[in-house]
């Protein structure tokens, strides 16, 4: 795959003009041009470049790091990995397991997280920043649709395993959660993180899901009477009246319980929705489930 130099600062966090300089002070690169003298560069360019982020990122001066051969350097990367848990560079460790299709090596970078913290910790701190990243990538064309599918495949697996370890508790805690996606929307990632958390800290679920029709919601709500029905707002078409809509819907016709958003809400005036709860941080649910 070939890569533009927006492509590398992108996917690296480096600007463009800092790499323009390192191309022409250290010779970092070796960029293809095009007849019109545009730079192009490789994958294999893209891996020395996240690798030559990671070094800067802790410290090492560009003016070192450029001495380095290929091996040193992944070495020194390697090296620096049993140390430090820093949130960039753990981010470019993935990144390059999905450059390279590499199960094996991002599940390596989740063990070695999980050293350290716990899984909670590892969603909010470290996938969910590694997800926002993929989507960029991904709507600017610096990632394939397969990759990004390979990817999230195996997050979503990870979240849905995580759930299923969480034992069952003797008592349940009295409140009970409808959770699901409107119709259409399909990525679930911060909908099942929330049900690991319900679950985790003993609350009865009903997992809906993506998509589920809206007739749906009222028919299983005005059976079951959950105390919070929950969605999370991602508004993948940026279209801010299908948010209001949905919510004024939502908000006139569920009789029982209180609705939760999880998410910034994309409308400034909230006040008209007297059932409706928004909650902008996954850290800030788990602390309002946690008073409960």
């Amino acid at each position: 795959m070939k890569y533009s130099i927006k492509d590398l600062e992108r996917l690296s966090g480096i600007k463009a003009h800092s790499l323009r300089i390192w191309e022409k002070r250290y010779k970092i690169f070796s960029p293809q041009r095009s007849l019109t003298n545009i730079r192009s560069y490789s994958d294999v360019d893209l891996r020395k470049l996240l690798n030559i982020a990671i070094l800067n990122r802790n410290g090492l001066k560009i003016s070192k790091i450029a001495l380095m051969t290929s091996t040193v350097l992944e070495q020194e990367v390697i090296k620096l990995h049993k140390y430090s848990n820093d949130v960039e560079s753990v981010i470019d460790r993935m990144t390059v397991t999905l450059l390279d299709l590499n199960e094996l090596e991002f599940n390596r970078v989740i063990t070695d997280l999980l050293f350290d913290i716990d899984f909670e910790e590892l969603v909010m701190d470290y996938l969910f920043v590694f997800l926002e990243r993929i989507g960029v990538l991904w709507q600017t064309g610096s990632i394939s649709p397969a990759q990004e599918h390979f990817i999230s495949n195996i997050i979503r697996s990870k979240l849905i395993v995580a759930i299923e370890k969480i034992p069952v508790p003797v008592v349940y805690k009295s409140q009970k959660f409808l959770l699901f996606l409107r119709e259409g929307e399909l990525h679930e990632f911060g909908l099942l993180f929330i049900n690991y958390l319900l679950r985790k800290y003993e609350f009865r679920t009903i997992y809906l899901g993506q998509s589920v029709p809206y007739a749906d919601i009222l028919s299983i709500q005005k059976e079951h009477k959950a105390d919070f029905l929950i969605t999370t707002i991602i508004n993948q078409t940026g279209v801010e009246d299908s948010d209001i809509t949905y919510f004024n819907r939502l908000n006139i016709d569920i009789n029982h319980g209180r609705i939760l958003g999880i998410g910034k809400p994309f409308f400034s005036d909230i006040s008209k929705f007297k059932k409706v709860v928004f909650i902008e941080s996954y850290k800030t649910f788990r602390e309002f489930i946690r008073e409960l």
